[in-house]
């Protein structure tokens, strides 16, 4: 029998799974629907492009992930505060299948149905691992190999791009063949084991860890700007207008910096005499991002960590400490680890441009300094998240 992914999935986000998704997430139910219906066919055009893109065995091998990682075993608590079955393998599939234009991808769909740009996140991250679960589940039982799994998965293509809602135009974030129809190939044949169908109750496992952010210290610091943001989450777009600046160091370097912004405020703090260093003094990266869930700083966004090496090297006797933050969204556990894996990064560029000597460590704090709670707006939530330099001594 052949698989029909798409009805499969489908079925798992009944009405009751439905309503507590938009009870968790503040949102209209029928927005909620409309957006499972959309990331439905979205998200199965991604797992098709992979296996056309000859990258069938990998897939496999994020849908055996999947299949393996106790996402089937129960979802009662996923839609409240303090819920289980959040797997840290999550963000991985998300970029396994779409890589770096995800964030297009759910800004599209977020502007076509009008959800907040975290929820569409969220929702994708409950999606694509259902579906690769599935796939996973489907091919160990039946014993399939790589090219039989792109023959199914080829031959499911015409219904999911007929499943797409009209007006939601998506086709530049896929492949050019994962959004053109094409005859169904032949199939093999395999038993199909309708065990599947207690998926219907795992749909928002992963919905605490892609709402995560980063960042802050040792006490709670007044924001100086919005700092860190993971990749997959701009879908909530803060514009946040700034001034450039030009900050002159002792040595006669100057930086390309914004009036207010780190360079500009931690120089300045430097140089002031009666400033005095210590644990309640935080400075915060303003365009310091992040690929997201990860500790992978994005490359066009590493400016300000070269900045901060030139004013080390500026104030010799300057000793900061790294710290991490999170918004409080998430498990606690898991926001704690991955603002202390990002602090850590920030210090091994430091430590690797030459100027360990002058930082004392990095920290994760978590949610642990989060002033705004779960259900805030974007626009404040995402001060929670961040990066930030303590200056230890000068």
């Amino acid at each position: 029998m052949s698989l029909d992914l798409l009805g499969l999935v489908k079925g798992y986000f009944n009405n009751d799974l439905i309503d507590k998704a938009a009870s968790f997430l503040g949102e209209d139910k029928a927005l909620v629907s409309k957006g499972i219906d959309s990331i439905i066919p979205a998200s199965l055009l991604g797992i098709i492009g992979k296996a056309e893109g000859g990258n069938a065995s990998s897939l496999l091998n994020l849908a055996s992930t999947a299949a393996d990682s106790g996402i089937l075993s129960d979802i009662s608590g996923t839609f409240m505060k303090g819920g289980g079955g959040i797997p840290s393998f999550a963000p991985s599939l998300i970029t396994g299948l779409f890589g770096d234009k995800f964030g297009g991808l759910a800004n599209a769909v977020s502007g076509f149905t009008g959800l907040k740009g975290s929820t569409v996140s969220s929702l994708f991250g409950t999606v694509v691992p259902v579906a690769l679960a599935a796939l996973g589940k489907y091919a160990k039982d039946n014993n399939t190999t790589p090219g039989s799994v792109s023959s199914l998965l080829g031959g499911m293509k015409s219904s999911v791009l007929g499943a797409l809602p009209s007006g939601l135009n998506v086709s530049q974030f896929f492949s050019s063949s994962s959004t053109t129809a094409s005859p169904a190939p032949v199939e093999e044949k395999k038993s199909f084991n309708p065990w599947w169908l207690i998926l219907a109750l795992v749909g928002a496992g992963l919905i605490f860890w892609l709402a995560k952010g980063c960042g802050k210290g040792d006490k709670p610091a007044e924001a100086t700007a919005t700092v860190v943001h993971d990749t997959l989450t701009k879908v909530d777009s803060v514009v946040i207008t700034r001034e450039p600046a030009k900050v002159k160091l002792p040595t006669g370097v100057e930086l390309d910096a914004y009036k207010g912004g780190i360079e500009d405020l931690l120089v300045a703090f430097l140089q002031d005499p009666e400033a005095k260093p210590g644990k309640d003094n935080w400075f915060d990266f303003n365009d310091l991002n992040f690929k997201f869930g990860t500790a992978e700083i994005n490359a066009d966004s590493r400016r300000e960590v070269d900045n901060l090496v030139q004013i080390l090297k500026a104030f010799p006797k300057a000793k900061i400490k790294i710290g991490g933050y999170t918004d409080n969204i998430g498990d606690e556990a898991a926001n704690k680890k991955l603002s202390l894996e990002r602090a850590q990064a920030v210090q091994k560029m430091l430590q690797d441009a030459g100027v360990n000597p002058q930082v004392e460590g990095a920290e994760g704090y978590g949610s642990e300094f989060a002033k705004y709670p779960p259900s805030a707006p974007e626009e404040d939530r995402i001060k929670d998240r961040r990066v930030s330099v303590s200056v230890r001594g000068k």
